[in-house]
Formats: C-alpha cells, structure tokens, sequence
C-alpha cells in the first residue's frame, strides 16, 4: 500500500516539532472546555449482538466456502470447498466431514430462562467443533463445484477455477465409516462453473459439467475400469462456446440435460441416445430443443444463470436470467410410440410459439415457451422446482423470493420482496420429503438462511404487465444465522438440507460451514 499523501500546500515549518514541557504538564479541564463525559459515550454507543443458531461449525477452510455436497444415502456426510485465502495463487481445497454425532440443542429455547443472554451464550458454547475426515488436495484454483455420483454415492467430484475435475472413490465398512481415495482427474476446459449428477440408475456415476469456455462435459466413472481408465468421456458439446456455460440440470429419468450460457442460449442435450431413438431429433442432431436470442420472444439481454427441469414427469424447463426473467420451455416426452413422435418434434428458436399460460409439455409443446415472467426486478441467479407440488420458486440478486403456480399458467402465488433483505438470494429449495412440498428453503448473502411456508392462496389483485396477479408473501416458518452476513465476504454461498430438511448445513463466504437444527 502506498504512503498517504501530503498536499503540496502544508506549511511544514510552522508546525512545533515537540510539546512543550509546560503544555504536557497542564489540567485540561474537562468540563470548562466542554468536553463529551465518558458516561455519555458509553450510552450512545451501539449495542452489537451477534446470533449464532448452529448447533455445529466446521473452520478449516482459510477462505470462503465456494462448494457444498451431500451424500445420497449418507446425509450426515458433508463435502465443502473453496479457496485456501485471498491471494491470486492460492490453491483450492476441499474437506469431507461427517455430522452424525452432533447432539441437538437444548430443549427449551433461550426466551424461557430468566437470563436470556446467559442461555443464549450457553447453547453457543454447546455447538460442536467438526473435524475432517477427508482433505480435497490437487487444485491450484479454488474449488467451486462439488457432487457426490447417483444414485449410492459411490463417488465425490470436485471442479475448480483451474479447470481440473479430481474424482475419489467413496467405500463405507460395516460400522458405516467412510474412507475417500484418490481415483483420477481430468482437465479439459479453462474454469469448471459447475458439476451435475445424472440421476438415472441405468447410467450411475455419470456427471455433466459446465466451462467457462462454454463447453459441456459427460464423464462416467468407474474406478474399477479394466482398461485403466476410470473417468471416461461419454459425450462432448459446444454448442454454448465460446460463451460461459453458467448452469445445468437433469431431467428426473436422466435421460435430457437442460445447459444456459452467458449469451442467453437454452439447449437440452439427447445425451444418451434416448430421443434419437424415439425418432425425436433437432437439426444439430444433438439436442431436443435450442433456443437463443435470435429469437425475441426467448431474448434475455444480459443472459441466463439458472435452469431447473420439472421433476414430475420433465414436461418443462425453467431458465432464468438478468432483469428479473424468467422463461418456460416445454419438452419432450421421450417414448417408444413413432406414430406420437412426429408430433413431439422438437423446435428451435425461429419455430416457436409464445404462449402465455403453462400446459402439460406433451407432444407439439416441445420447445415451445409456455410462459413469460417477469416478476422480480433482478437477475434470477437460482431456480427450484417443487417434487409434490405444480411450484417454481425462483431467487433474484434484488433480494426477493418468488414462488409461481405452475397449475395457473405459472401465476405468482407468493412474492416476498424483502426475503433477504435486499442482499442477492444465492439459492432456493423446496425441502424434498416433508410438508408435501410446500415447505422452501432459501439462503442469501445477508449471512441467513430461511424457510418459508408458501401453502397459504393467492391473494387477487390488479394484472401486471406480463400477465400474472399481485401475490402475498409467504409465511416465514423458520430463520437461522450465524455467519457474518451483510453481503460480500459474510453471505452463504449454498446450502445442503437432506430429505427431511431436519438438519440444514451451510457454505458461508466467511469460511464457515455451520449446521443448523430445524
């Protein structure tokens, strides 16, 4: 850092060198010269209370926490990864710890004893330290993309800002204790965005990842190849290039994966054959539907950073981008029947038809955009289907919170402008096997996280511009903190909630990961 600088204009020689002795020795007169009392000082001085909920924090981290995993079917297993500090060359690492023997906290919360604070630093003082099991080594960059394979979480895969995709082996002995090791790498583009598990049980261990040069990536790995090779390349795409693939996501069956890039580009790959077979094929012979701003209707000036596919039956894809939009694409039901496939054939961008309400995303609604939203003011940075319920919720950089009725041709049905206090939300979820799918939980960079109560009806209202109703917001059911907040530096960067949402583990940009108790 440089020296401060003095104005040209300071008359340096007319300031005394040294205090007089007489000066040092004099009263100074508190009161006469009308001086602050310390007293008073002391009342206006504000009073800072920092909450921490987590009944457990992990700390090894020398940077902010990037990436966060949970295994499939050991959900007390916990990956993270991020950057080993600030500086440019500081490599990347990642930890594997295990949460299963954190105790609750107490039974009764802090409001029923006689001395609040005294509780409240007493179940602080309960929260449990967690060490590592396993360490992440291998990456220059730091690490920002984390995924256990599907469906039994045989492996761990970590991408990175160096472009390197490292894979270790999972093995768990009969006491359920897990060991890692070390299986292969790869590294075929600049910068991984993200890393995606095929859900489908026909293909396990097979995962998607997204660059930064645009490309997508299929790899499956089998560390038990004959041949030696354990992480194979399966298939290849570059469609997206050279701008950056910014988000993927599976359809439920596995067999389509839905990419959006940085130039506002959709394509939703065939990537295992499956369309083809049905006789269902686009002009590039690699996707079932492509989209892009060549078209007006789907155009999102400043591109597309989110993608989620309906999980109940993969009739649409939900893609969402700057300025608060929010597009819905129908898909194609991939079957064996020819005589329908013809009326599935997929649409690029110059043959579709906006329409204004959503449908069921069969057969001619393939490519097809359903709906056009445009509710919140920012880009929409994530996206989460409901799995019980016809729900989109959808996160913006403004700070809000949308859920939309995918029944009512995506109508909002609940809107909270202010979820995160106007800090960006950097993920929402709706909490898989509890509350029938109406409970969601969302994190943002204010340092909380949040769950939300979206059962409760619409609330009518005057049309807005793109079609949909006024809503109210949605209940909020429970809220954690513990980590810095206040934007950069103290938000949380992900979250990982389990089936149940019982147990709620967080990546915080302060290089905590904490565990909170629903």
């Amino acid at each position: 850092m440089a020296a401060p600088h003095r104005p040209q204009d300071d008359d340096i020689d007319d300031m005394p060198e040294t205090l007089d002795a007489e000066d040092a020795l004099e009263e100074y007169d508190e009161a006469a010269e009308g001086g602050m009392d310390l007293d008073d000082e002391d009342e206006d001085r504000e009073e800072i209370i920092l909450q921490n909920d987590s009944i457990a924090y992990f700390d090894a981290h020398k940077g902010s926490v990037f990436a966060i995993a949970q295994h499939p079917t050991i959900p007390s297993l916990i990956a993270t990864g991020g950057g080993e500090g600030d500086e440019d060359d500081a490599p990347g690492k990642g930890y594997v710890f295990d949460t299963s023997a954190v105790a609750g906290r107490p039974v009764l919360p802090a409001s029923y004893h006689s001395d609040p604070g005294a509780a409240q630093q007493l179940q602080q003082a309960r929260s449990t330290e967690l060490t590592p099991l396993f360490a992440i080594d291998g990456h220059t960059d730091s690490v920002n993309a984390l995924a256990f394979t599907l469906p039994r979480g045989e492996y761990l895969v970590s991408g990175g800002l160096d472009g390197r995709l490292r894979t270790y082996q999972v093995s768990v002995d009969a006491r359920n204790k897990p060991t890692l090791a070390f299986v292969a790498e790869a590294q075929e583009v600049p910068e991984i965005n993200w890393v995606a598990a095929c859900p489908a049980p026909q293909y396990a261990n097979a995962i998607a990842i997204g660059g930064s040069d645009g490309s997508v990536w299929i790899y499956t790995i089998d560390g038990a190849d004959p041949a030696g090779n354990p992480l194979q390349i399966v298939q290849t795409y570059f469609l997206h290039a050279p701008a950056p693939c910014t988000a993927g996501a599976w359809s439920p069956d596995g067999q389509l994966l839905a990419t959006v890039a940085e130039d506002g580009s959709l394509h939703v790959w065939d990537v295992w054959g499956a369309a083809a077979a049905a006789g269902i094929s686009n002009d590039n012979g690699q996707t079932v539907v492509s989209l892009t701003d060549a078209d007006s209707r789907f155009a999102v000036e400043g591109g597309l950073y989110s993608v989620a596919v309906d999980p109940r039956g993969g009739a649409f894809v939900a893609v969402g981008g700057a300025g608060g939009a929010i597009k819905i694409v129908g898909l194609p039901r991939l079957s064996g029947d020819k005589s329908n496939a013809q009326q599935q054939a997929p649409q690029n961008s110059r043959q579709t038809k906006a329409k204004a309400k959503g449908a069921s995303g069969t057969g001619s609604q393939a490519g097809v955009i359903l709906a056009d939203l445009a509710v919140q003011r920012d880009s929409v940075e994530t996206l989460a289907f409901s799995p019980h319920q016809p729900l989109l919720a959808a996160g913006s950089v403004d700070g809000s919170v949308a859920v939309y009725d995918a029944s009512r041709g995506f109508a909002a049905r609940k809107l909270n402008e202010g979820a995160h206090d106007e800090y960006s939300v950097v993920k929402v979820e709706f909490v898989p096997d509890a509350g029938d799918g109406w409970l969601l939980t969302s994190c943002g960079m204010d340092g909380a996280v949040k769950r939300w109560d979206v059962r409760s009806h619409q609330v009518s209202g005057a049309a807005r511009p793109t079609g949909v109703v006024k809503a109210d917001p949605a209940r909020l059911v429970k809220e954690w903190r513990g980590h810095r907040g206040e934007g950069e530096g103290g938000g949380v960067l992900g979250f990982v909630q389990g089936a149940t949402g019982e147990r709620v583990v967080t990546a915080g940009d302060d290089g905590l990961a904490l565990v909170f108790e629903a």
